[in-house]
């Protein structure tokens, strides 16, 4: 029996759509410390020694207070209201960084993550070693610390997700794009759409990427992402088409990278989605 060739299935999604880390705090962390959504930051904090008590002022979908005793990561995927609590004078010791994530809460990744995911640090495999330099950094002054930093806790990121990709029950991730991606079958089709969109797909060539039966691929894409194969692609599409408006792409060339006949065939499916035509939204967008 022939063995299929192992997919990446996250550097479709992290070459188009990136992100960035950088350095906020490490050390002590004293009283109330507040970590205010207005200010549109993601955030990886990790909790290296002590105890913290988190509360979630206003929260609906995760506890409103929660308490952590043993070294934890904590990731905030997108702005969100969190509070620490910590003794006056002997506060637990953490480090810190905030993260920005291309397109904000629109990222792919985002959008497919709950508020908050805390873990155990030992319970992700090959975390230490990327900490202990990491921490090797923050607790020594030299040339280019705060670069070095900013990469290691991207790195962190990167593992996290791989983390989550093998384990999505056990973070309570909801259905849709991440869980796709946890499928052995499903995520070789979803990797093919962000690593070729322009491709003429259809469905028979999507479920001949998954090795599945057209309608076994249909039926699972559907429980298991939460829309049909070639929705999915469409929306792939777009956000695509979106970013690289932003980055100044005239729609003809978008037209024909992403798969679609002419600039007026994209302009179509764009404003079915979004409500807007691309020049219309990318004036918004600027603003």
């Amino acid at each position: 029996m022939s063995t299929l060739p192992p997919v990446d299935r996250l550097a479709g999604v992290l070459q188009n759509f990136r992100f960035q880390a950088q350095l906020f705090h490490s050390g002590p962390l004293c009283g109330l410390t507040s970590f205010d959504a207005g200010e549109g930051h993601a955030y990886l904090h990790v909790l290296r020694r002590g105890q913290l008590e988190v509360s979630h002022p206003g929260s609906r979908d995760i506890p409103a207070s929660m308490h952590f005793e043993e070294p934890t990561l904590l990731f905030y995927p997108r702005p969100f209201n969190h509070r620490f609590h910590n003794p006056p004078r002997e506060g637990a010791d953490f480090t810190c960084a905030r993260l920005d994530f291309d397109g904000g809460i629109a990222h792919p990744l985002v959008r497919g993550l709950p508020s908050l995911i805390a873990l155990p640090l030992e319970r992700i495999p090959g975390l230490a070693m990327t900490l202990e330099l990491l921490f090797n950094e923050t607790d020594n002054v030299r040339c280019g610390q705060r670069l070095l930093t900013d990469r290691l806790f991207e790195v962190v990121v990167i593992q996290l997700l791989r983390w989550l990709l093998d384990h999505p029950q056990e973070a309570g991730i909801p259905a849709g794009f991440i869980t796709g991606l946890s499928d052995p079958r499903l995520s070789r089709a979803l990797a093919a759409m962000h690593d070729r969109p322009g491709e003429s797909w259809t469905l028979s060539s999507l479920a001949e990427q998954a090795g599945m039966s057209r309608t076994a691929f249909a039926n699972s894409f559907r429980d298991i992402v939460g829309q049909t194969p070639l929705d999915y692609l469409t929306d792939w599409r777009i956000a695509l088409a979106q970013r690289r408006l932003r980055q100044g792409r005239p729609i003809k060339t978008l037209a024909d990278e992403l798969g679609y006949a002419n600039a007026s065939a994209l302009s179509r499916v764009f404003a079915s989605r979004t409500g807007m035509s691309p020049r219309d939204w990318l004036k918004q967008a600027d603003a």
